[in-house]
């Protein structure tokens, strides 16, 4: 089956558990970046940026996830502003685990800024 060597980083990605994404310290360290991207932006640093360079990401590559992580992060935002959901035939086992906690933490966190 094609793809099937990602079946378990997908699972774990899916659930929100980065610990159990069998994945390379590299991929770990951009996964990392890109979760700093979706929750705090604001808080990305140049060291951040120069440890991805340093386990071998290059400036394009770096690019590259930043733009796919911002436009995903819009599509998100889009789509719960209007409550949008995927019809449960492209999703059989429901919500992932990643994006409701993600939901509530984001729901937490507007609720102590108010």
């Amino acid at each position: 089956m094609q793809g099937e060597q990602y079946t378990e980083v997908a699972k774990a990605l899916r659930d929100g558990d980065l610990d159990r994404a069998p994945v390379s310290p590299a991929e770990r360290l951009l996964l990392e970046f890109v979760g700093t991207l979706t929750r705090h932006a604001y808080r990305i640093t140049d060291e951040q940026v120069q440890a991805l360079r340093d386990v071998g990401w290059t400036d394009a590559q770096i690019a590259e996830a930043v733009y796919d992580g911002a436009l995903f992060n819009m599509l998100v935002r889009i789509a719960d502003a209007f409550d949008i959901h995927p019809p449960t035939m492209m999703d059989p086992e429901g919500v992932p685990g990643a994006i409701t906690r993600d939901r509530e933490h984001r729901m937490r966190t507007h609720h102590e800024i108010l």
